[in-house]
């Protein structure tokens, strides 16, 4: 199944950016899905990166990029989101149903990872949410912790859940 780089507003990217939001919509209730802002900037390298998975027959299944974030040096009226220097906050993970359980998600994570490490991105970070049973479960498989404080445009929220991860050695960085 082949992984490939894309830009975040490409065709196939908007598609499967659209069945996620309204994947949000239906366990949350949302009709927004997710407010998050997002510019296609964002996920262009070095200082991010989009991915598409292609099935057999070329149709595209699932989906996840990673942004560059770090501490806010906030001015007046704009509030901190909590990041720290260094952070890429991965974004859009998803895989249509009838692609999941093949291991795709965790083969895009892994292309993430080693990608904002070789960016020189010192930690992972994500926001997910309680009604994403797979996907806390993908994450905290994969070496994610909960974080010591939230962070991202949901931090507010109850039903949110916000994870690390080193992409260094431990005592290179604080989780």
């Amino acid at each position: 199944m082949p992984i490939v780089s894309a830009p975040f507003d490409h065709p196939d990217a908007r598609k499967l950016n659209d069945l996620v939001l309204q994947e949000y919509t239906r366990r949350y209730g949302d009709p927004e899905g997710d407010a998050t802002p997002l510019d296609p900037v964002m996920f262009q390298p070095p200082r991010g990166l989009y991915l598409l998975a292609y099935d057999d027959a070329g149709r595209p299944v699932a989906t996840g990029g990673w942004r560059a974030m770090d501490a806010a040096r906030t001015e007046a009226g704009e509030e901190d989101q909590h990041y720290e220097d260094g952070d890429a906050e991965l974004k859009r993970m998803f895989v249509v149903p009838e692609a999941r359980g093949q291991g795709i998600a965790r083969r895009i994570l892994a292309r993430l990872e080693e990608d904002a490490r070789e960016a020189g991105r010192t930690r992972m970070v994500l926001e997910t949410g309680v009604h994403q049973p797979e996907a806390i479960a993908l994450y905290t498989s994969s070496g994610y912790v909960p974080a010591p404080r939230k962070f991202g445009h949901y931090r507010f929220h109850e039903e949110s859940r916000c994870y690390v991860k080193s992409l260094r050695g431990i005592s290179d960085v604080t989780v």
